[in-house]
């Protein structure tokens, strides 16, 4: 497989790489592992005036609790995406400052321990709370943060995945910056749909089954293949299977080329919106 090397996350997802590593520290071995890196098998792995729109999600898509809508992934110019940064584990509770809790908003990435950005599809009226998806479950769902403390930021944007097409888009705004075949999930393991968001951010300079570089999701394969043991988060990464670019052939996560990771390195930060759609 080669050196293989780890990307050390900072702020807002620059990456300062770190080349020619023989031996890839705990963290990264894991996330590695998770994201399905095997010698056995070739893998794909704001304010409240601005609640009724944010982030391109109209107010009335969203449902109050629980189950996750889809994100308006064509939304116009206007669109913002609102981002926080998450200083510490919070509940997601079922309704606004309160109701039962439906799932954590963990302070760190699985595996790299990347500090956590969330996406915030919606705002309460009183602009306290942020509707989330909770991150790293089978079932997707959603429910309410406290938004106060929490450092805010702004992206246009966005990663849109056409499964029936095998493609992926990257978008700013209402332009289209970049349209690039994928492989997606094989029939027995397909990509989940959904929202999710970038949490990681990985190069391995030596390259191997996940090329050269990596970007984590917020999201989990829960139809692994049998025999299946290199984990199951999803990604979007390279490949050493060209071929399979632009097919059903992974488990999971998302090939595409090396071209295409160049054009997404400087502008998928930590946060960035994921959206898989059939």
């Amino acid at each position: 497989m080669g050196s293989l090397g780890s990307a050390r996350v900072k702020s807002h997802g620059e990456a300062a790489d770190t080349w020619g590593m023989k031996v890839l520290p705990r963290p990264v071995r894991q996330l590695a592992l998770a994201m399905g890196l095997s010698a056995a098998v070739t893998v794909a792995l704001g304010p409240p005036a601005e609640a009724a729109v944010l982030g391109g999600i109209h107010d009335g898509w969203l449902p109050r609790v629980l189950t996750s809508a889809p994100a308006d992934a064509d939304a116009g110019r206007s669109a913002r995406f609102l981002l926080v940064e998450i200083d510490r584990d919070l509940a997601v509770t079922a309704r606004p400052g309160g109701g039962r809790i439906v799932g954590t908003m963990p302070a760190a990435s699985r595996f790299y321990r990347t500090p956590a950005m969330a996406w915030v599809r919606r705002t309460s009226a009183d602009g306290r709370y942020g509707l989330v998806d909770v991150p790293y479950v089978a079932e997707p769902r959603s429910g309410w943060i406290r938004l106060r403390g929490l450092e805010r930021s702004w992206t246009r944007v966005r990663v849109i995945v056409d499964l029936s097409e095998h493609r992926l888009t990257l978008r700013r705004g209402p332009d289209v910056l970049l349209r690039a075949p994928a492989a997606t999930g094989a029939p027995a393991s397909p990509t989940p749909r959904g929202p999710f968001v970038v949490t990681d951010r990985v190069a391995f300079p030596g390259g191997g089954s996940l090329g050269t570089y990596a970007f984590g999701m917020s999201g989990i394969q829960p139809n692994l293949p049998a025999g299946w043991t290199g984990g199951d988060q999803l990604a979007i990464h390279g490949t050493n299977a060209p071929s399979t670019i632009g097919r059903s052939a992974s488990a999971g996560c998302l090939r595409v080329s090396e071209a295409v990771l160049a054009r997404l390195k400087p502008l998928l930060r930590l946060g960035t919106p994921v959206v898989v759609r059939a």
